[in-house]
């Protein structure tokens, strides 16, 4: 069964740092691109960073650039998404997803449960 699992969220100050994990089952990292999204109380779900780690190829949307950075453990079957100088606004559910290298959530089929990211101003 394919499934993600994702953990890492928490309560930080602005400023702060985390690292979300999201660990793979049922497949492996160069099989899929996988990709770490977040959806904010009343807002759409939007791509925060996606990785092909079968050729590297990696992708950040604008609002984080400069501030995190996805890779990925292949013998951990693991894709991180390490969180640096986190604002207010970053604040929100957190999911990581398999699918192709897009950040458009649409072109992403399996996902895991969120983990929920607050940072407090």
């Amino acid at each position: 069964e394919v499934q993600l699992q994702a953990s890492g969220g928490g309560l930080v100050q602005a400023g702060g740092s985390l690292r979300l994990s999201c660990v793979l089952s049922g497949f492996t990292v160069d099989d899929y691109a996988i990709g770490w999204f977040r959806q904010a109380p009343g807002k759409e779900r939007e791509g925060v960073s996606v990785i092909k780690s079968r050729d590297g190829s990696i992708y950040l949307a604008d609002a984080v650039k400069g501030r995190f950075r996805i890779f990925s453990d292949k013998a951990k079957n693991t894709v991180y998404l390490e969180m640096n100088s986190l604002k207010p606004e970053d604040t929100a559910i957190y999911y990581c997803a398999a699918g192709f290298t897009s950040l458009e959530p649409q072109f992403f089929g399996v996902w895991g449960q969120g983990t929920q990211v607050t940072v407090s101003s």
